[in-house]
């Protein structure tokens, strides 16, 4: 159980404190409601360049790590499809200087043509290195817009190509700060050794000042129903061939989420999981193979990927995982197999109520998703799901009229 206490200041910004007298230290965690998808056609990749501008100093603060190292603080932040979040773990005692850096960031950057040259190169770096000269590292470029026509999610959070990044404008840059970094766009969580009344005060000093901005009014293309397959061969400096099956699944808040997080721990969690025995011990097809959700807060992807053993016929491999997906459409699941994954799932969720920076991110995630109370129910929908709804879900997806297939083959 995650207690909290919550309050609005006057300009929207969202706050929730978590007290935790057991620690010496404080966590401050802003998620902005910004992602991906909130990028136009031909200028993405916005959101996560943010991510790297936001530490290269605001309109008061020069530089924002070294006031930050002097009170013994550690930052960082992550940028999603759906979100940006950044936090800042410190002892409690210097907690003000964590609400200080972090609203004059909210208030303005200080942008210059040499920030946004520096941080512009360190992504593009990133960009090769981790998407264009690593193994199998474009994968989730060439994915997305196989499996979304006209959805935003059809690129990557490091954006569609490198040359977008390159193009990106001073004034692109500023209008789409502007619109998405306001306090009425933010959830503001801080946890540790604080009081509730000591965060308020803080909060109305640094955050309350910042005017509130236009509120940003979401609405983005859906996708039309798929109803033919779709597939793409690559071929690639790799070491093994490698297949990725991509279906949609709903929303993170719809009430199936819970069974698809569950169905894909049965394929997958673990060596006695489905994939893993079948087609990995018993067969000899796969190298490794995974089932996972992207968990998107629009209409997301249940995938399916593994390396084929060298010398395996793509066919073979693929008919194996078609086989081992169409069991979940025709028999129940047993009670034990249940058991098991919703008992995994509840100790990741026990286990993560240990952490003091977990606790402040769900916090903020769960007050995204509608109400942060949710998180100490969470275990509650996992534990509810029945056999016959894992069978149920795993009808309506696993047809093949509806998946996207991407075959990443090695050059001979």
């Amino acid at each position: 159980m995650v207690d909290f206490n919550r309050f609005k200041l006057s300009n929207g910004l969202k706050v929730l404190v978590h007290e935790d007298p057991t620690t010496p230290m404080a966590v401050l965690n802003v998620l902005y409601d910004v992602g991906a998808r909130d990028e136009e056609h031909n200028k993405t990749g916005f959101a996560h360049l943010f991510e790297h501008l936001m530490f290269g100093g605001s309109i008061n603060i020069p530089s924002y790590d070294e006031p930050l190292q002097r009170v013994g603080g550690e930052n960082n932040a992550f940028t999603s499809n759906d979100i940006t979040n950044y936090y800042i773990t410190l002892p409690a005692t210097n907690i003000e200087t964590a609400f200080w850096l972090e609203s004059d960031r909210m208030l303005s950057l200080a942008f210059s043509e040499k920030s946004l040259d520096t941080q512009r190169n360190v992504v593009m770096e990133e960009f090769k290195q981790r998407y264009l000269n690593q193994p199998y590292g474009d994968v989730w470029l060439k994915l997305r817009p196989l499996a979304y026509k006209t959805h935003p999610y059809q690129w990557a959070t490091i954006g569609q190509d490198l040359a977008q990044i390159e193009n990106a404008k001073m004034e692109d840059v500023k209008a789409f700060f502007k619109k998405h970094y306001n306090p009425q766009n933010a959830i503001l969580v801080v946890g540790g050794n604080v009081k509730t009344e000591e965060v308020k005060k803080l909060a109305e000093k640094w955050f309350e000042p910042i005017p509130a901005g236009e509120k940003y009014s979401r609405s983005l293309p859906k996708e039309l129903p798929q109803t033919e397959a779709r597939t793409l061969t690559v071929n690639a400096n790799v070491p093994l061939n490698a297949i990725y099956i991509a279906f949609k699944m709903p929303t993170r808040t719809d009430s199936t989420y819970q069974t698809y997080d569950l169905m894909s721990d049965i394929l997958s969690q673990g060596q006695s999981s489905r994939l893993y025995n079948s087609l990995l011990k018993e067969q000899q097809l796969f190298s490794e193979i995974n089932a996972y959700l992207s968990s998107s807060l629009d209409e997301g992807l249940f995938v399916v990927e593994g390396k084929l053993i060298n010398g395996v016929d793509m066919d073979v491999a693929e008919k194996a995982i078609w086989e081992e997906l169409y069991k979940l459409t025709t028999d129940l699941v047993s009670d034990d197999e249940l058991t098991k994954v919703k008992n995994k799932s509840e100790s990741i969720m026990v286990f993560a109520e240990m952490n003091l920076l977990d606790k402040a991110m769900n916090l903020a995630y769960y007050e995204l998703l509608g109400d942060a109370a949710a998180l100490n129910t969470e275990i509650d929908k996992y534990l509810a799901v029945t056999a016959a709804q894992i069978k149920e879900v795993a009808t309506t997806t696993f047809v093949k009229e509806k998946s996207s297939i991407l075959y990443y083959l090695a050059n001979a």
